[in-house]
């Protein structure tokens, strides 16, 4: 067994496509009409004929749902929090830190799915040995192992 894709059901090809462009900057790597794949593998449907393959109308889909989310990492988190102020975005909530400490923020695509950015781990980890904690206090901080850390260090 071995998962393919996940597959997001949008209202509008040409709107989901250029999001998914602009804020995250995937590519199209197959285009055909009613499904288009990009780079990462995430495969994008129209509504209507996800609605057709899964044998109810396009109306008993259900949309908003906050029960799950597509997550990327971001080695540059900064610089694209920053991009993110530019453009119009509907947040689920601005950047955060989490217990462990890495920085996140939740927004929603322009079909109401949630996508969340979180600052790579190993950008956490340099961030705190840069701020002049130790392999051992950040193992603390972010409560894994030092061998986790260290192999972040790399």
């Amino acid at each position: 067994m071995k998962l393919k894709n996940p597959l997001l059901a949008v209202t509008d090809m040409g709107r989901a496509v250029a999001f998914y462009k602009q804020v995250l900057g995937l590519h199209v790597i197959m285009d055909l009409g009613a499904n288009v794949t990009l780079t990462g593998g995430l495969s994008l449907q129209t509504r209507e004929s996800w609605a057709e393959f899964l044998g109810i109308g396009p109306d008993e889909l259900g949309w908003c749902g906050k029960v799950s989310e597509l997550y990327f990492e971001e080695e540059e988190f900064d610089a694209f929090a920053d991009k993110l102020r530019t453009l119009d975005i509907h947040y689920v909530h601005p950047v955060k830190e989490h217990g462990w400490g890495q920085r996140v923020v939740r927004f929603y695509d322009p079909d109401c799915h949630i996508i969340e950015v979180g600052e790579s781990i190993k950008s956490v980890v340099r961030r705190f040995l840069d701020s002049g904690m130790t392999p051992e206090q950040v193992a603390e901080r972010m409560d894994v192992p030092l061998k986790f850390v260290n192999a972040h260090m790399r």
